[in-house]
C-alpha cells in the first residue's frame, strides 16, 4: 500500500501540535527541553478560531460547554462496555423521575427525538411498519400542526414518510383529524403565534385520543419546564441536552407516556433496519445528559439568574458613557429566556450597523460572536448566559472600545 506525500495530517504530526514535545523529541528535533514549544491548542492546530459566546445556545455556535461534571460523567462512561438497551433503559427512568413522566429516552438531539417520536406514533413497536416506513401506505400517515408552527425543523418529522397537515384553529384541527391522523405537533416557541395555544392542542388530543408531541428544544430555564408541559398533559416531549442543560451538544431527551417512548427506542438506535438508525447515540452521551439533567434539577437557579443579571449591568455600564449610545436589558418570552443586553446608537454619530459591529468584534482579538438580528439596525443584542468566567468583561470593553472607534 503506498501513501500520498504532503496531504492531511498524520495523527502522529496532529498530536505533536496539541501536546508539548516529550523531552526525547524534543532533543531529537534539536532542541532542549527547556526550549521544546508550548502546547497548542487543537483548535489551534486546525485553524480554527474559538470565540467568546455572547449569543447563546445556537447549534450553529456549537450550544454550550459542558458542565465539568458531565465531561467527568462522560469520560468514565468511555472506560467500559455496556448494553445500550440496559443503559437506556436505567437513564430513561432516572430521567423521568426528575421531569415528571412516565420514561424518556436519549437521543442524538431534539430534531432525533422529534423524528422517533414521531415513527413511535405511526409505527409503534409493529415490526412490518417499522421495516417499512418511510413507505407509509396503509399506516397512519398524517401529522397535524398549527400553520403558523411550520418551521426549520420539519424534516425531522417529514423523515418518517408523513404528511403534515396545515390547520388554523381549534376547530379546523378536529375538522382535519381523521383515522390517518397519527399525532398533532406544537412547537413551543410559537405559542402566542396563533390562536391555538398549547393548552388547546394538548385538550383536542385527549378528546379525539390522538397522541401529542410538544418540541421544547430550547425552552429551559425556567427548570420548571422541565416537568411543565407533561402535567399539562402532553404524551411526549423533546428537548435538547446540548442547550441550558449544559450536556453534549449531540444529545437530546425525548420524554413522556411509557408505551409511546418504548415504541421511540424501537424505531431509534440501536435497533437496525429502521428509520431511526441513523440518529446513533453512544454510552458516553445517555450518560452526559443524565448527569447534566440531575445537575439542572439541582441547581440553585435563583444565584445564577442574578449572575447574569450581574454581567448585564456590566456592559450597560461599560457603554453607558459613550455619546448617542443607549442600552436596554430584555428577556426573550419563550426560548433562551434569560437576561440579555441591548445596545442602540444614533446612526447620525456613529455611522455602523449591526452588521458593521458584529463584524467588528468577529474580527478581533479574541473573537466575540454575538446573538442574530436584523444587520441593517443601528440595535445589538448579547447574551451573557453562555459566558465563561470574566467574558463578559472582556466583552464590555471590546463593545465600548468598537463603539468608540466608530465616533
Amino acid at each position: 500500500m503506498t501513501r500520498s506525500k504532503g496531504r492531511g495530517v498524520s495523527r502522529r504530526r496532529f498530536m505533536a501540535g496539541v501536546g508539548a514535545l516529550s523531552a526525547p523529541a524534543a532533543m531529537g528535533a534539536g532542541l532542549s527541553v527547556t526550549q521544546s514549544r508550548a502546547p497548542r491548542s487543537i483548535y489551534e492546530e486546525l485553524g480554527v478560531r474559538p470565540f467568546i459566546n455572547a449569543a447563546g445556545t445556537y447549534t450553529a455556535l456549537s450550544g454550550s460547554l459542558l458542565h465539568p461534571e458531565v465531561r467527568s460523567a462522560m469520560e468514565e462512561a468511555s472506560r467500559a462496555h455496556v448494553s445500550i438497551e440496559e443503559l437506556q433503559r436505567a437513564c430513561g427512568e432516572r430521567i423521568a423521575s426528575l421531569t415528571g413522566a412516565q420514561a424518556a429516552l436519549v437521543t442524538s438531539g431534539c430534531a432525533a427525538a422529534l423524528m422517533l417520536a414521531t415513527a413511535a406514533c405511526v409505527c409503534g413497536e409493529d415490526e412490518a411498519a417499522i421495516k417499512q416506513v418511510p413507505d407509509t401506505t396503509g399506516l397512519k400517515n398524517e401529522v397535524i400542526f398549527v400553520k403558523e408552527h411550520r418551521f426549520g425543523y420539519d424534516h425531522a418529522i417529514r423523515n418518517v414518510g408523513v404528511d403534515i397537515i396545515d390547520a388554523e384553529s381549534a376547530t379546523e384541527i378536529r375538522d382535519a383529524i381523521s383515522e390517518r391522523t397519527a399525532m398533532l405537533f406544537f412547537l413551543n416557541f410559537a405559542e402566542g403565534r396563533s390562536a391555538v395555544s398549547r393548552q388547546d392542542l394538548v385538550a383536542i388530543g385527549k378528546e379525539k385520543g390522538v397522541p401529542t408531541l410538544l418540541d421544547a428544544a430550547a425552552d429551559l430555564p425556567p427548570v420548571d419546564n422541565l416537568r411543565a408541559y407533561i402535567e399539562m398533559g402532553y404524551d411526549l416531549v423533546a428537548y435538547s441536552g446540548g442547550k441550558a442543560l449544559r450536556g453534549p451538544q449531540c444529545s437530546g431527551l425525548l420524554v413522556g407516556r411509557k408505551d409511546l417512548i418504548a415504541a421511540a427506542y424501537r424505531n431509534g438506535p440501536p435497533n437496525g433496519d429502521t428509520v431511526g438508525r441513523i440518529a446513533k447515540v453512544g454510552k458516553e452521551e445517555i450518560v452526559g445528559v443524565t448527569r447534566a439533567v440531575e445537575i439542572y434539577a439541582d441547581k440553585d437557579h435563583g444565584a445564577e439568574w442574578e449572575r447574569w443579571e450581574s454581567h448585564v449591568r456590566h456592559i450597560q455600564s461599560a457603554v453607558a458613557d459613550v455619546p448617542g449610545v443607549r442600552s436596554e436589558r430584555f428577556v426573550p418570552e419563550i426560548a433562551n429566556a434569560v437576561p440579555h443586553v441591548a445596545i442602540e446608537w444614533d446612526q447620525s454619530r456613529i455611522d455602523m450597523t449591526r452588521a458593521d459591529f458584529a463584524q467588528a468584534l468577529s474580527d478581533g482579538e479574541p473573537r466575540i460572536e454575538v446573538r442574530p438580528s436584523d444587520p441593517l439596525a443601528p440595535r445589538l443584542e448579547i447574551g451573557v448566559w453562555m459566558m465563561d468566567g470574566d467574558e463578559y468583561r472582556i466583552v464590555a470593553g471590546r463593545c465600548a472600545e468598537v463603539l468608540q472607534a466608530a465616533l
